[in-house]
């Protein structure tokens, strides 16, 4: 039995690690190769398509494109995101509810919906393909996410805590930054990874709004497409390339993510 407990688990890794394992291994391969047959190891290592993705300006200033508006976007929401869940979590005033409610709904529409008008708004504005434009698109459900994670993190504090800051001289911006954001910090980690991960995979609305200068990498992967078919050792090796931001980010904040899931609100 104690063997069978170690079983399950076991294989499940090992599935969820499989596909990981063969883009990986796709991508030191030649197309020619991953199509002349099945081979678990590449029988002619290379890495020209790692090469190629490094040394082509279309291909890294898509990942460069990519990181900016994601990082921009995180900033952004977590910085808006703060006073708002402390409004919500300390404070009761009339359409409290509701506005919470319509804030998860913006979370719940799809992109199309949005991708047209904010088209034509930014075409309008001059703010079109470029970076900060996808990362203001992306605030419109990053937001109500991470809003909805900070007040559930602000309202395990007690408020007394508050109070007593007051109490003791402290202006608000002051008790705010060094005492109640430090008790908060996973919260802050774990809605962080959460809005630089639903800003790192959406696709539409960053193809939408960029054409040339802040093409995303989403859309630079679509060049792997020709009239013979797809470069398909080159769409691995960009598809492990889009692996790695996300593989960081989850190291680096991995202690606040298990400190979130079971204190928070996720």
């Amino acid at each position: 039995m104690r063997r069978l407990r170690w079983l399950v688990p076991t294989i499940y890794i090992v599935f969820l690690l499989l596909p990981i394992y063969w883009l990986v291994n796709m991508s030191f391969k030649t197309t020619n190769e991953i199509l002349g047959g099945f081979s678990a190891w590449p029988q002619n290592f290379t890495i020209a398509s790692y090469v190629e993705i490094l040394t082509n300006p279309v291909w890294y200033n898509g990942y460069i494109s990519s990181i900016t508006y994601v990082v921009l976007n995180t900033v952004i929401s977590v910085a808006v995101s703060l006073p708002a869940a402390y409004a919500f979590s300390r404070y009761r005033f009339l359409g409290d509810k509701h506005l919470f409610f319509w804030l998860l709904t913006n979370r719940m529409a799809p992109p199309a919906v949005f991708a047209l008008p904010f088209y034509q708004l930014y075409s309008a504005i001059g703010l079109f393909d470029t970076p900060f434009a996808v990362a203001l698109a992306h605030c419109l459900f990053n937001i109500p996410l991470a809003v909805w994670i900070l007040e559930g993190f602000m309202s395990g504090v007690p408020k007394e805590i508050d109070e007593t800051a007051y109490v003791d001289g402290y202006s608000f911006p002051h008790f705010f930054v060094r005492i109640f954001m430090p008790l908060i910090a996973s919260g802050i980690g774990v809605t962080a990874f959460f809005c630089f991960m639903f800003s790192w995979v959406e696709m539409l609305l960053a193809k939408s709004l960029t054409a040339v200068a802040a093409k995303p990498i989403a859309a630079v992967m679509t060049r792997t497409a020709s009239t013979s078919g797809y470069e398909l050792g080159l769409l691995a090796a960009a598809g492990v390339l889009t692996i790695i931001p996300g593989a960081l980010v989850i190291y680096f904040v991995r202690n606040y993510i298990a400190k979130g899931f079971a204190l928070g609100r996720v």
